[in-house]
This record gives C-alpha cells, sequence and structure tokens, in this order.
C-alpha cells in the first residue's frame, strides 16, 4: 500500500484518538488530584509521594503526552557491536513512520557493514511495530506491572523516583527492572532490565537500556542500548539513537494533518528536529552510570 494511502486512512482515527484522550487526560488528572489530596496527611515531613501517587501521575502524563502524538517519521541509526565493543561491525539507518494511535511501519534506508546488524534492526523494528499496535497491553500500568519504589535519583540532572518493574505474566514484549520517573513531570526518564520472558531460542542474556526525550512538544523514545548472548555468534550490543524527525504541524480546521504531512511544496521542507548527542556518546553516558551505581 503506498505510503501516502497509508497516512490518509488513518486521519478519521486519529481525530477520534484525539478525543477520546483528551477526555482521558482530564480524568486521569481529576483522578490524580483527588488521590494526592486523600494522602496529603500521610505525606506530612516527606517529599517522596506513596507509590500509587507516583503511578497516578505516570498515568496522567502518559495520557497528556498522547493527546500531543503527531504523525512524524523518525530517522533512527543502529550500530552493532561485537563483545569487545571496541568497533561498530554494522551499521544500520532506517525511517520510521508513525501516525497516532497505533500504525507504525519502516524502512531500511542503509545497511553496511555484517549482515547480522540488518537482521537484528529487521527483528527490533519488527516487535516495535507489534508493540504499537496494541499499546495498552504494554503499559506502564497497574493491569500489566507491579510497582516498588526503590530510590531517589537524578538522571540528566533531573530528580527522579527510580521503581522496579514487576510484570504480571510472562510476556515478551513486558519488562522487568528499573524505571526512572522525573519527579515534576512523572515522564519516563529511562529504563533498565530485561524482557518478562525469553525473546527466542537462540537469544540469551538480553538486557535493555532506554532513554527517553522531548521531541517537537512529544515525550518520546530517543535512544537504546541491548546486549545480548546468541548461541551462534555469541555476544553483541546494539545502540540506537534517533538523529532527525520531520513531524507534521498543527493544520486550521477541516484540513487533514497528514495531508499536509506528505503534501509540502518540493521547495518546502518539512520541520526538522535534531536529536543531539552520538551512539558513542550513549554508550559512554551509560558507562558514567554504570560507575554511579557501583559499590
Amino acid at each position: 500500500m503506498p505510503q501516502c494511502t497509508w497516512f490518509k486512512g488513518r486521519e478519521v482515527e486519529l481525530g477520534l484518538f484525539q478525543v477520546a484522550t483528551r477526555r482521558q487526560a482530564a480524568w486521569l488528572l481529576f483522578l490524580y488530584l483527588v488521590a494526592g489530596t486523600a494522602s496529603a496527611s500521610a505525606q506530612t515531613g516527606s517529599s517522596v509521594p506513596t507509590v500509587e501517587n507516583i503511578i497516578a501521575g505516570m498515568a496522567q502524563a502518559r495520557a497528556v503526552n498522547r493527546v500531543r502524538l503527531r504523525p512524524y517519521i523518525v530517522t533512527r541509526d543502529y550500530q552493532l557491536f561485537g563483545e569487545d565493543g571496541s568497533e561498530a561491525k554494522s551499521e544500520v539507518v532506517a525511517d520510521v513512520a508513525f501516525v497516532p494511535p497505533d500504525s507504525k511501519k519502516y524502512t531500511i534506508q542503509k545497511a553496511n557493514g555484517s549482515i547480522l546488524g540488518k537482521m537484528i534492526v529487521r527483528r527490533i523494528l519488527a516487535s516495535e511495530a507489534e508493540i504499537t499496535k496494541d499499546y495498552t497491553s504494554t503499559d506502564l500500568s497497574p493491569e500489566n506491572y507491579g510497582f516498588r519504589f526503590i530510590r531517589e535519583e537524578a538522571v540528566s540532572g533531573q530528580p527522579c523516583y527510580v521503581l522496579e518493574l514487576l510484570p504480571r505474566r510472562k510476556d515478551k514484549h513486558l519488562l522487568r527492572g528499573n524505571v526512572w520517573v522525573d519527579a515534576n513531570t512523572y515522564l519516563i526518564r529511562r529504563f533498565e532490565g530485561q524482557p518478562a520472558k525469553n525473546l527466542s531460542w537462540w537469544v540469551r542474556d538480553v538486557r535493555i537500556t532506554l532513554a527517553y526525550g522531548e521531541v517537537g512538544g512529544m515525550w518520546l523514545q530517543t535512544a537504546s542500548k541491548s546486549t545480548a548472548k546468541a548461541r551462534i555468534v555469541g555476544a553483541y550490543t546494539v545502540v540506537s539513537r534517533d538523529v532527525n524527525y520531520q513531524i507534521s504541524e498543527p493544520v486550521a480546521t477541516g484540513s487533514s494533518v497528514q495531508t499536509v504531512f506528505l503534501r509540502r511544496l518540493p521547495g518546502e521542507a518539512p520541520r526538522h528536529y535534531e536529536i543531539p548527542g552520538a551512539s558513542k556518546g550513549f554508550v559512554h553516558e551509560e558507562a558514567q552510570h554504570a560507575t554511579r551505581q557501583s559499590p
């Protein structure tokens, strides 16, 4: 199906999605305020909210962020490293097109080096598209996870609450580990852990780190690092980062967001959002974080 037709076919669903998520955000905000008032006496003398309040804040922040989602195409760079991690054995560049709430497609634009890199990236992107189709089944919600408060810790200078994620079922799309929740916005800044279920017979000891940030008013995953041991090729690491976004802009009532996104004049460039830093910089940041976590 041509990409233009695919985007236009999502227009009605996008409108309904935005209305529903606005109502959900308002309702969750009400519940969050009520929960905060009810537990105010329990918080006297402590700056840390209860786990229940943190979860409510996360739900409200997630709903508000969904209202802000707009169609976009992100260019993402992947690098594959061997066990020594000294030099990238493969580099893959992919474009990922997203239309809220649940449509995501990808295209491999360039692949250099080992063919293993392209194979792994295709698996990652296919899994990402599958999760997007049923995003409520993987939300950080009480339906999918139990939560346990661990500590307070800063990420990139921002105070965060660190919660342990306890998956309620064995599912390869659920994660077991720790999540860093921004203490001011209740948005997720970082995750570290592993899948709740083995991905496949030939891959084991999978460890995942995800980093999140603001892009054009949306809060998105912008970088990742995954390590694993494959039965045939041994240990490997895949590092990804988002390098550029093309995001549709709000338009006048009666116009199609998707149409404007795809039908810009030849001389009119889409608005680009470049994500600073490099994949090696992300690896360096991971090393610093690991050092801080060491006893």
